[in-house]
């Protein structure tokens, strides 16, 4: 248990094989999004942004001593740092009140001081004396003609302020012919980066909080409990449904007919990938108890409702059935049952009946209704929903039902509740033999997982495995492509796997009425 919750707590590194996986499942999120932000990066930069057009000067500073106060100092070609120190005095010169004010005025454009001081930009060349003084407008004529105000302007403001020094002019400002900024292929270009990089990162930052349990390694993350089998997809569930076909008759109140749309779900009729997955799981079953019972009491729950476990229990039964066993289903479901719409039979009386001691329980025994398992495949359907399901799936009279079942039957599987909505599957779960936690892709999450687990072992229940359920192709193990080129060639089988089904149909008499069970062909 302690390495259980270990591995729980260390999960949640990033897998670089899933992380590839991820974006190149998401891979037209992320041209999407870069391509959409270059564009817009491109309309925004040219019809919003308004062209800056740059004009500018360069200036050489002409002096061999500099003095300040009483100290001078020598200044050679080769000091950088003592020419960095004289052209960044140049500059402060230059964007001084009384500097931008002359040169304002000189230009006669209706410039101010304090906007000139934002239209100027100056620095030295290579960190050597020659300096470049740069104006930029939106209107290039004018940055031209506040240029050439500097060009007069400012060596005579530096030799007026720094003795013994002179700025001579290096080269004369000229009209912009294009715009400086903004660039319309860079701002296109970094608009896409940003797109590539911001969507990159969504999809990143989405799979590291994604707490959906989208492949087996997720499950494998949260619990050591084997995956018995992984059943694909055989329609196309929308979220919280089973199946998109429990639609149809959902509402339906007497016995509804099973439609063409639920038979490929059921028995031979389903497909061939989803019929071997079946299989997989009634053979690892069978290899699952180490004791030489009778007859086997399975239950099926899930995490999270809407997971699948009810088709998945009446697919497991009829596939149990194939092998010349008794089957019988219970529907325990009894506070949202589902097995009478998807099997077309009658729903009450059923199991609240007889546990309420309102009916016997050889009454409510119905056939499966899939054809081919008539003989070998029970139903008991959930009844009337009581007020007290956990009460009556924990009292005394359900154990003495079971018993009375596993006399007559080779396996009783009974569709339970899910444990993340109510309680009572853990009420039945010691009754069990083992228990199947069925997990439907990208929709059960690894919390509610985990917490069902944790409380099937709380109360020292068997559990048996999971089936990964409804996967898509190539995410689960039991993908629809993995399977195609096999099923040309075996699926004719299946319309000869009920063939050799017993026939044989026994009798059952309720032990709860203080009888024996009778043979019914098979020793039992």
């Amino acid at each position: 248990m302690a390495d259980k919750k270990t591995k729980k707590q260390e999960y949640k590194e990033l897998d670089l094989q899933q992380l590839l996986d991820t974006l190149v499942h998401k891979l037209w999120l992320i041209v999407i999004a870069s391509v959409l932000c270059a564009a817009i990066a491109f309309f925004i930069t040219l019809y919003f942004i308004t062209p800056q057009y740059q004009s500018s000067a360069m200036f050489y500073v002409n002096n061999s001593s500099l003095s300040v106060g009483d100290a001078s100092f020598s200044i050679t070609a080769g000091d950088i740092s003592a020419a960095k120190e004289l052209v960044d005095s140049y500059i402060v010169i230059l964007k001084s009140r009384d500097t931008l004010n002359d040169v304002a005025d000189y230009a006669g454009t209706g410039i101010t001081a304090g906007e000139l001081r934002g239209m100027i930009s100056a620095s030295s060349v290579n960190s050597t004396e020659i300096f470049r003084v740069t104006v930029t407008s939106d209107d290039p004529k004018e940055a031209q003609i506040l240029t050439d105000a500097i060009v007069h302007i400012l060596p005579k403001k530096i030799a007026g302020v720094i003795e013994g020094t002179s700025a001579k002019v290096v080269e004369n400002p000229v009209q912009a012919t294009s715009p400086s900024s903004p660039s319309i292929p860079k701002n296109t270009i970094l608009g896409f980066l940003i797109g590539l990089i911001g969507s990159v990162g969504y999809v990143v930052v989405k799979l590291l909080l994604d707490i959906t349990i989208r492949n087996e390694d997720n499950i494998l993350s949260v619990t050591e409990y084997p995956i018995l089998a992984s059943v694909p997809n055989m329609a196309n569930p929308g979220k919280g449904k089973y199946y998109a076909s429990d639609r149809k008759n959902k509402a339906s109140s007497g016995p509804s007919v099973v439609t063409d749309s639920k038979q490929n779900l059921l028995g031979q009729d389903m497909g061939f990938a989803a019929s071997e997955a079946y299989k997989l799981l009634r053979t690892k079953l069978q290899f699952s108890f180490t004791d030489e019972s009778t007859c086997r009491v399975i239950g099926l729950s899930s995490a999270m409702e809407g997971e699948g476990k009810s088709l998945t229990s009446v697919n497991l039964a009829y596939s149990l059935s194939q092998l010349n066993k008794r089957v019988i289903l219970l529907d325990c479901d009894m506070r949202r049952p589902t097995l009478a719409d998807k099997l077309g039979i009658r729903k009450t009386p059923g199991l609240s009946s007889c546990l309420t001691s309102q009916a016997r329980l050889q009454d409510l025994i119905q056939s499966c209704g899939i054809r081919g398992a008539e003989e070998s495949f029970h139903v008991i359907a959930a009844g009337q929903n009581p007020p007290n399901p956990v009460e009556l799936l924990s009292s005394r009279r359900m154990e003495q039902i079971l018993e009375a079942l596993k006399g007559a039957y080779d396996y009783v599987v009974l569709d339970l509740p899910p444990v993340g909505e109510v309680s009572d599957a853990l009420a039945v779960a010691n009754m069990v033999d083992g228990m199947l936690l069925v997990v439907r892709q990208d929709y059960c999450t690894t919390p509610a997982l985990s917490s069902c687990i944790d409380q099937f072992e709380f109360i020292k229940s068997k559990i048996l495995g999971l089936v990964f359920n409804c996967t898509s192709d190539g995410r689960g193990g039991y993908g629809y492509k993995k399977y195609y080129k096999y099923s040309r060639s075996y699926g004719y089988a299946r319309k000869y796997e009920g063939a050799y089904a017993d026939t044989r149909r026994g009798r059952f008499v309720n032990d709860a009425d203080g009888k024996k069970p009778t043979d019914n062909g098979h020793g039992h």
